[in-house]
Formats: C-alpha cells, sequence, structure tokens
C-alpha cells in the first residue's frame, strides 16, 4: 500500500516547525490564512529553508481576493519563486484564473518557467474556476505536480465526491490532494472516499498572548493568534496512517 502524505499549511516559522515536530511529510508555507493565505517574508523563507528537513513549498499569492492578476501582481509573484530558487526550497505552490474563470495559462507558464526544477502545486484557486473538468486538463498541460482542492466546496469532506471524480479524470496523470476542513476525526475517511493518497491540513491552534498589559479598545488588533500545533499535526498524521 502506498504511503499517504500529510502536508501542513504552516502560517509561520512556528508553525512550519511544529509541522515538522509533528511528522509532517511537507510544509507549505504561508502568511495571512484568514485570507486564504499569501507569501510569506524573505526572512521566514530564509529561516524555515535553514531549519527544515522535510520538503518545503512556498505559497505565491501577492495578495488575499481572487486569482485574477495584473501585470504588477506577475512581477511580485516571479520575484518571490526567483526568491524561492535561490535559497533552494523545494517548490512552490502557485495559481491564476481569467476573468471568465479558466486557468490563465499565461500566468501560471511565467511562474512554471521561473520556477526551473523546482517542484509546482497549483492552489485552491481551482475551486473557483468555472468548469473544473476542463481546469484539470488545463492544470496537468501546464505540467503541474498536484492540484489542492476542496472539490469546489466549503470543505474537503463535503467536496469528497467530486474530488474523487476528478482523480478518475486525472487518471494518474497528475495528483490531486484534499485540502479544507481536514482534521484528525475525518482524515482517514477522507482519503478513502475522496481517493487521494495526500491530504492538506493547517493543524491550527489559538495562542494567547503573554502580555499582562492589553488595550482593548484596539479592535481588530488582538495580541494573540493561531498557529500549527504539534499534537494536533501528530494525531492527524497517526489518524491518516493507522
Amino acid at each position: 500500500m502506498t504511503r499517504k502524505l500529510l502536508e501542513i499549511s504552516a502560517n509561520s516559522l512556528a508553525s512550519a516547525l511544529a509541522a515538522q515536530a509533528g511528522g509532517a511529510d511537507r510544509v507549505e508555507l504561508c502568511e495571512n490564512l484568514r485570507e486564504g493565505g499569501t507569501t510569506p517574508s524573505y526572512g521566514t523563507l530564509a529561516v524555515a529553508r535553514d531549519r527544515l528537513r522535510i520538503p518545503l513549498y512556498v505559497l505565491i499569492r501577492p495578495r488575499g481576493g481572487d486569482f485574477l492578476y495584473d501585470e504588477n501582481d506577475l512581477a511580485v509573484m516571479r520575484a518571490d519563486v526567483e526568491t524561492c530558487v535561490r535559497l533552494g526550497c523545494d517548490g512552490v505552490v502557485i495559481g491564476a484564473l481569467d476573468a471568465d474563470g479558466a486557468v490563465d495559462a499565461g500566468v501560471c507558464a511565467e511562474l512554471i518557467a521561473a520556477a526551473g526544477s523546482l517542484g509546482v502545486t497549483f492552489h485552491r484557486a481551482f475551486d473557483a474556476a468555472r468548469d473544473r473538468a476542463a481546469a484539470l486538463e488545463a492544470v496537468i498541460a501546464l505540467g503541474c505536480e498536484r492540484i489542492l482542492t476542496s472539490g469546489g466546496a466549503v470543505d474537503a469532506e463535503q467536496g469528497a465526491d467530486h474530488i474523487a471524480a476528478l482523480v478518475a479524470q486525472a487518471a494518474g496523470r497528475i495528483a490531486l490532494m484534499a485540502g479544507a476542513g481536514v482534521t484528525a476525526h475525518n482524515i482517514a475517511a477522507l482519503a478513502q472516499r475522496a481517493q487521494v493518497g495526500e491530504l492538506h491540513a493547517s493543524a491550527k491552534a489559538p495562542r494567547v498572548s503573554a502580555m499582562r498589559y492589553r488595550n482593548d479598545g484596539l479592535a481588530g488588533l488582538s495580541p494573540d493568534w493561531v498557529q500549527s500545533d504539534a499534537d494536533i499535526v501528530r494525531a492527524l498524521a497517526q489518524a491518516l496512517r493507522a
């Protein structure tokens, strides 16, 4: 039986290290999970690359919102991909759509070319595509390794049957990785139902600030945060491989 892989969406260096400590197979490094993830800072990238011993993929997304990018966005993304190459990252995570909801092959091809020999995952822009069956063929034609998807649903559990249909359509030409709402309670059943060998989760938990003084009048500036938790990662890994 092929070993199933667990990727953790890590929103900081601490999250990436927790993913590694908990037994994750790969890290997708990002920031701003509440925005769906954006590209992490250079410092986060550099230190994570130095300290991680598991594969490091980096989310290339210059902002929250849609996946329709102009020339300025593309210039930023290209520069970020080039940074990943220089730092020795293992892969990048990209995705772009045109205004009609089709895969923007031109933008994606430029980023893939900049990535050179790095691996490439197509992110959940796929779930925002108008026709996911057509989008699957477009991503395969681009030469990506895998697609991260919830099957176009709010979470992968609800989209599991559609993911399984995409797996059947792909017929081994590309990997499908199920993500969104993946927990230790549903990961094993989800892997079986969606027929996937790769699962993606954030494994996040709240962290309470050690600040003794708090100005509670600063709306939107809570001192607390979330990050991936090694125990949650470990529980995910154990449930997936049980």
